[in-house]
């Protein structure tokens, strides 16, 4: 069922049904701008350009070049130098939501968590223990 929602770009109103986050007619100028970024992309002296250098030479706006990336529209296995920011520091990434280093950090954080928790259990089992009452004959 579609629901109808404000273009972040433009402020119109349009029916989202989960394909496109902006209107028609937004789409149809980021679909224009794609082409003109993968046309500057497709010749062998730019495959290598960073995001800097492609906004500075197509006018594209890093946050679209960054969405397409994202949605896997330009490949970082074609174009090694794209990226987009990673959620937690900003550093570039190429899959996920987090870089390397922020994905380590919080790997390490969950096993410490995780042995903090093993460690209380333990220091419980130890001191409850089992007291046997004798019976009365």
């Amino acid at each position: 069922m579609a629901e109808v929602r404000n273009c972040p770009t433009c402020n119109e109103l349009f029916n989202y049904i989960g394909t496109r986050d902006v209107c028609g007619k937004c789409s149809a100028k980021e679909e224009d701008l794609y082409q003109i970024v993968y046309r500057f992309l497709r010749k062998r002296e730019n495959r290598a350009a960073t995001v800097e250098r492609i906004c500075e030479a197509t006018g594209v706006s890093e946050k679209l070049i960054y969405k397409w990336v994202r949605k896997k529209r330009l490949l970082p296995a074609m174009f090694p130098n794209l990226g987009y920011p990673c959620d937690q520091c900003g550093h570039l990434t190429y899959g996920g939501k987090l870089c390397a280093r922020c994905l380590e950090k919080l790997q390490r954080d969950l096993q410490r968590v995780e042995a903090a928790e093993e460690f209380r259990e333990n220091i419980e089992q130890s001191t409850r223990g089992t007291y046997l009452a004798q019976r009365k004959k």
